[in-house]
């Protein structure tokens, strides 16, 4: 069977947090040169590197990799938000 491309989010977490590709390996347990990979997404992480990742940055693991390409988070955020307040119904003043 032939395995399957895994996109993810990890470049774009990694910058919203501030922290280098070595930083990010050294928390998650990783060469650096691993972590550049991964963004690239030249090579896909194991289930426990996928989980250790999602932990350090506080998402669901669903929310980090995906075997569809991703939408941007701020799209993701946007459509969320919108079906939340859809979801409430009209507020009364």
């Amino acid at each position: 069977m032939k395995t399957r491309k895994i996109f993810n989010r990890i470049a774009a977490l990694r910058l919203e947090q501030g922290i280098s590709r070595k930083q990010l390996a050294a928390v998650i347990g990783v060469n650096p040169q691993t972590v550049g990979y991964l963004e690239r997404e030249d090579y896909n992480p194991s289930l426990d590197l996928a989980l250790r990742i999602s932990e350090h940055f506080g998402y669901p693991v669903e929310f980090v990799f995906s075997v569809k390409p991703l939408t941007p988070m701020s799209q993701e955020l946007q459509e969320r938000n919108a079906s939340s307040a859809i979801s409430q119904g009209p507020r009364s003043s």
